[in-house]
């Protein structure tokens, strides 16, 4: 089934073909260069589809306590975890539900460590570390950025580390490439390596897009099996989130008017991109709209009728609720279906109910091409969350 106009709209659409090819490159380079490489959930987390999942890794990666539940409730296995702050509260939870728990800052660890040590079954700790270097422009979205609450650098660790630190979790990619990571290790390396005889494991965090077309993954088999032949005592962890459903689906939309103001033409449509793609204004960029030409921003204000060309603007009431300029070959007319490509990852974990907008419903497109529609939301989802 590819027929977009008969799927219901808004809908979010994960295509189980595309989710397979990822997770089969995934596992073949975990396979080859001898890491684990995991499901972070704040990029994706919809959970009906782990059985697919787990037919191809075995764990994921929490940043809250609510993520390693749904890691040991739905996927099965315990989380691996982390998270800038625990509290005496929620600490007991993140025990339960983890394998792995790593720790902001020293004093978190001080804190919370003999709880810990005193739990019945062994959960093994660690410490983020900051390594004061990370190639990402966006500083939204930069771990390292200068003044991060993230991590403890190198000047700051004793050189016996603690009883119970066990490994280095590291992040400091965001849809990065195999040669930044090299660049990375060096950072890593030359600050940290010294502490790795002490330690069982090393995480390089998420943030590495394998899957992107651009992206060679021979030379990153090869970094990571040189990191494994340097230190091979050291399990090699990656959580990347992007990279599982990079491409694997679309947001497929409708237009419900269209209107103008001094020559410039917006397309009204049943979703909203401060709602429903809030990474598109965040970080900031344009997507891909199917069948459409995306051209400059500013191309709108000077376009001819002629060239419908139009802004896509969303359904709530926030001025800035539009996006761009797109070059369409037709007339945009009410009721077609608008469809924005890779709308997967870091986009249903992000939505919020702005204005009582109407939430896109779920659905997974079979290999058969069967649609199944997971969920579909109603008044009484906004209703139950506003008390």
């Amino acid at each position: 089934m590819k027929d977009w106009d008969k799927i219901p709209s808004p809908c979010y659409v994960m295509e189980e073909d595309l989710l397979r090819k990822n997770l089969t490159l995934i596992k073949h380079v975990a396979d080859t260069a001898g890491v684990e490489i995991i499901l972070a959930f704040k990029a994706f987390a919809m959970w009906k589809s782990f059985p697919i999942f787990r037919e191809y890794i075995r764990y994921t990666t929490a940043s809250s306590e609510y993520e390693a539940r749904l890691a040991f409730e739905e996927f099965g296995s315990k989380a691996h975890t982390y998270s800038p702050a625990y509290t005496a509260q929620n600490f007991p939870a993140f025990l339960k539900y983890s394998s792995h728990i790593t720790f902001n800052s020293l004093s978190q660890f001080e804190r919370f460590y003999p709880m810990a040590k005193a739990y019945p079954e062994h959960v093994s700790c660690g410490i983020r570390v900051n390594p004061e270097y990370s190639e990402v422009e966006v500083e939204l979205y930069n771990p390292c950025a200068p003044g991060t609450r993230f991590g403890v650098t190198a000047d700051l660790l004793p050189e016996q580390l603690p009883e119970g630190i066990e490994g280095f979790h590291c992040h400091c990619h965001c849809e990065s490439n195999s040669y930044e990571l090299e660049r990375t290790l060096q950072h890593i390396e030359e600050k940290f390596s010294r502490w790795f005889p002490q330690l069982k494991w090393l995480n390089l965090g998420g943030g590495h897009l394998m899957t992107r077309a651009d992206y060679d993954v021979d030379y990153l088999i090869r970094l990571l099996q040189g990191l494994k032949s340097r230190y091979p005592h050291l399990q090699i962890i990656l959580e990347p989130g992007s990279a599982f459903t990079w491409q694997t689906g679309p947001l497929v939309a409708s237009v419900v008017d269209v209107v103008e103001s001094r020559g410039i033409r917006t397309a009204i449509l049943d979703v909203s991109f401060t709602c429903h793609m809030p990474d598109c204004l965040e970080m900031p960029y344009q997507p891909r709209v199917r069948n459409a030409e995306s051209l400059p921003a500013e191309a709108v204000k000077t376009a001819t009728r002629e060239d419908h060309v139009y802004r896509l603007g969303g359904n709530s009431c926030l001025s800035g609720d539009y996006m761009g300029s797109w070059k369409f070959d037709h007339e945009l007319q009410v009721g077609e279906r608008i469809v924005f490509e890779d709308m997967i990852h870091y986009t249903m974990v992000k939505t919020n109910m702005f204005n009582g907008i109407h939430h896109p419903s779920i659905a997974l497109l079979h290999a058969g091409g069967e649609l199944e529609v997971y969920r579909t939301f109603h008044y009484e989802d906004y209703r139950d969350r506003m008390c």
